[in-house]
């Protein structure tokens, strides 16, 4: 008798899921129902992004994982029933809000949190910024304040024959109290001179971890004089490996380049493994710009996945259309690329008739960036 009541208590605990067959060992005994949960069961970031965090309550060890990049987690207490998932989220360039998810597990059972997060609302528009029709401002600098945003700029730090065979050498701040980089009076100065036998300048990179795909970009510059200078404002792709994708497969876009030995004549140029100055295959437009040198004129590069168009005071300079085959080779402009404004001495093309260190100290100074993308 004792023996048929306890095979059916043994058979209503395997029913009610009370008692399973093994633990999470393999081995017998006594084990919770498979089960998780999280509380709050979604997150909400703003566009600038941040860090927030959720609990867990699982009926044994558990974990959680995404395949969303713009989000990281951090977990805490995995091995126990109750946890903490910290959640941080990059900060959203794009004006259109995005979702992710956050998978959790704890055996068989599964729970899902949801992560959203809003676009970047449209920058406010100074009365003063003409903003092209069906465009909006979505990044910009006026330099109006005294330094150069952390946050914003970088500036490259490299010797002497780093690229091009160039002699100066580019720094971050000041040598003996000269800065390669000051801003002052509305605008932004980028300096090369010459202290203690060597040559100092400065090369800076805007937005270089996010940079745009697409949009129209503009400068307003005045150009320095003398041999030997070589100034530019021009693009890279963003977290580009150079060992598998090497320049100039990469694709680069010259907005605006000039030298020295030939004043005011500026030019455009896009690279590519096709098309580029190596194999003499480029695709280069120049045109005398009357004072570029004396005066600020307005350099803009309108760039779509259908073409690529340089400008100078709004007349058209290059014009590079996407010749549609989908090959790298000749189109390589369907990811994200930086803003960069340098000025070099020397090198294969600004020390190509020479240098005349007479002219030094020189400045290419900037009015202002602005970065405009098509309203979505």
């Amino acid at each position: 008798m004792f023996k048929h009541i306890s095979l059916f208590i043994g058979s209503l605990a395997l029913a009610s899921g009370i008692w399973a067959c093994s633990d999470d060992n393999g081995g017998s005994g006594q084990q919770t129902p498979a089960s998780i949960a999280a509380s709050p069961e979604a997150l909400t970031f703003g566009a600038e992004g941040g860090t927030a965090s959720f609990s867990v309550k699982a009926g044994g060890e558990w974990d959680a994982a995404t395949s969303d990049a713009w989000i990281k987690l951090a977990k805490s207490g995995t091995l126990s029933t109750n946890g903490t998932v910290e959640v941080t989220a990059d900060a959203n360039s794009s004006r259109t809000a995005r979702t992710a998810s956050i998978t959790l597990l704890s055996g068989t059972a599964r729970a899902k949190v949801t992560v959203t997060q809003d676009g970047k609302a449209p920058e406010p528009v100074n009365p003063n910024i003409d903003v092209p029709e069906g465009y909006e401002l979505v990044w910009h600098d006026e330099f109006d304040g005294t330094s150069l945003s952390a946050s914003e700029w970088k500036h490259e730090v490299q010797g002497p024959g780093w690229v091009n065979n160039e002699l100066q050498t580019y720094v971050n701040g000041a040598v003996d109290g000269k800065p390669v980089t000051e801003v002052a009076d509305g605008t932004l100065s980028i300096n090369c001179f010459k202290h203690a036998g060597k040559i100092y300048s400065g090369r800076i990179y805007a937005m270089v971890n996010s940079g745009w795909k697409y949009g129209i970009f503009e400068a307003r510059l005045k150009l320095p004089k003398g041999k030997g200078t070589w100034p530019a404002f021009w693009m890279m792709p963003v977290n580009n490996d150079f060992a598998a994708n090497p320049w100039p497969r990469c694709g680069e876009i010259d907005i605006m380049e000039e030298v020295g030995y030939n004043p005011n004549y500026t030019s455009s140029s896009i690279h590519t493994e096709s098309y580029n100055h190596v194999m003499g295959t480029q695709k280069t437009a120049e045109r005398l710009t009357e004072g570029a040198q004396d005066d600020f004129h307005t350099y803009r590069l309108e760039w779509t996945e259908d073409y690529i168009r340089t400008y100078v005071d709004g007349q058209r300079l290059l014009s590079f259309p996407n010749d549609g085959k989908g090959n790298v080779a000749t189109w390589p402009f369907n990811r994200a690329f930086y803003l960069i404004l340098n000025l070099a001495w020397g090198g294969d093309w600004g020390g190509a008739q020479g240098i005349d260190e007479s002219c030094l100290p020189a400045t290419m100074e900037v009015d202002y960036v602005r970065v405009f993308q098509k309203i979505p």
